[in-house]
């Protein structure tokens, strides 16, 4: 039995544990490799000019998958704790993958939504796991090392200041999902911070490599991933107060927390035409103003040219340089 988990949206999340639980249950997960011009291109064919980046990417990646798996894993991630909530584009990606890829495998769905209880989510495991295996003992052993590799995952992360395709990397040693780029430069003692959601920072094609960029500059680069929880709620209320948007904390937290570092400065990156994101993102803006650290932001889209970033970040890094120098 083949599962496919499409390589983006909550890939960088929950790769590792889905993969675990899948495998424990006898089946064999496959993924796709790093986003190419050919997936954005077949992906946004089959939306509408409005949507989102990210979610054309999706679905690229989900066409891309179709003929080379049984079935397809798509989550619906609506509500991770209590009282903040997911973007829309999550709480409907199993329908709006049935109906924007008529081809794909039949869909096993994970309704994940601590709002309706533990029982509800408990129940959806049993019931996901069911499709592969009737034993309910071997479901909850393989949930419950799914869900002991998923912490391992994060705080290899937050411990070895890595981004998690690095920690993946060295986790399953490049066994069942694409590989990481090196880069064989010495890093120089100046630092900036990259605040995002990980479906636009960790796509290389997405974000035009730009943490490959930074650190082929000798940038030292730190990411949303490497910081703990406890510090993203501290940064997200210095900043806002709370959060509402589960993402919330990849840009609010993050940069609440990095803004008040040692960091050189901070780069905000979000998808164009998102509107959670540019009015969160403005408020990290705000906050970096009062504090006056050196703020950047980049927005992407599928026109996004090398050339225009490259600029940006050279401009970017040489005015860090010069304030040091200062």
């Amino acid at each position: 039995m083949r599962v496919g988990f499409p390589g983006a949206l909550l890939y960088y999340q929950y790769y590792p544990l889905c993969k675990t639980f899948f495998e424990l249950l006898g089946a064999e997960v496959v993924t796709t490799p790093p986003t190419n011009r050919e997936m954005v291109t077949a992906g946004s064919s089959m939306m509408v000019a409005e949507t989102c980046l990210p979610v054309k990417v999706f679905m690229g990646h989900t066409i891309y998958l179709s003929d080379k798996c049984d079935y397809m894993f798509v989550p619906a991630v609506r509500c991770v704790e209590k009282g903040v909530y997911n973007c829309s584009k999550f709480l409907g990606l199993p329908d709006m993958t049935r109906a924007v890829v008529p081809e794909c495998p039949p869909i096993l769905e994970l309704d994940v939504d601590v709002e309706k209880g533990k029982g509800n989510l408990y129940r959806g495991i049993y019931k996901l796991g069911s499709r592969l295996t009737h034993n309910p003992f071997k479901v909850k052993r393989a949930a419950e090392e799914a869900w002991r590799v998923h912490h391992q995952y994060v705080d290899y992360m937050c411990e070895w200041g890595q981004t998690p395709l690095e920690v993946m990397d060295e986790m399953f040693g490049g066994n069942g999902h694409r590989q990481v780029d090196k880069v064989e430069k010495f890093l120089s003692g100046d630092s900036i911070a990259l605040i995002g959601h990980p479906y636009l920072l960790y796509d290389a094609y997405v974000s035009n490599r730009v943490i490959l960029r930074l650190r082929k500059m000798g940038i030292r680069v730190a990411t949303p991933e490497m910081v703990r929880e406890v510090d993203l709620h501290s940064g997200t209320v210095a900043v806002d107060g709370g959060a509402y948007w589960s993402y919330g904390r990849d840009l609010v937290g993050a940069g609440g927390y990095y803004l008040r570092s040692d960091v050189d400065g901070v780069i905000g990156v979000m998808a164009f035409c998102c509107g959670p994101d540019s009015l969160m993102m403005d408020t990290v803006r705000r906050y970096a103003v009062r504090l006056k650290k050196p703020f950047m932001q980049l927005i992407v889209d599928e026109h996004t040219a090398d050339a225009g970033l490259i600029t940006r970040l050279e401009a970017f890094v040489d005015m860090i340089h010069r304030n040091k120098r200062r």
